[in-house]
């Protein structure tokens, strides 16, 4: 299992949008935000990485848990 951590830019509000992931070892620029949506304890992103790919992270934010997971990826 590749550990995903996500550095993330903090305007009015803390964790607003990702800048950069790390997937295991490889690190990646967010180029692009594509999409954002909202769930009831969930922010979803689709991004364009530095590598041109799109990728779905997840950050959950909820209680006292805070984690992002990656979702989806499409070449």
């Amino acid at each position: 299992m590749l550990r995903l951590r996500v550095e993330t830019y903090s305007g009015y509000k803390a964790d607003e949008r990702p800048l950069r992931f790390t997937l295991g070892e490889r690190r990646y620029e967010v180029r692009e935000v594509l999409d954002q949506w909202y769930g009831p304890h969930d922010t979803w992103f689709r991004v364009r990485a530095d590598d041109g790919c799109c990728y779905v992270l997840r950050h959950r934010s909820f209680a006292n848990v805070d984690f992002w997971t990656l979702e989806a990826y499409r070449k």
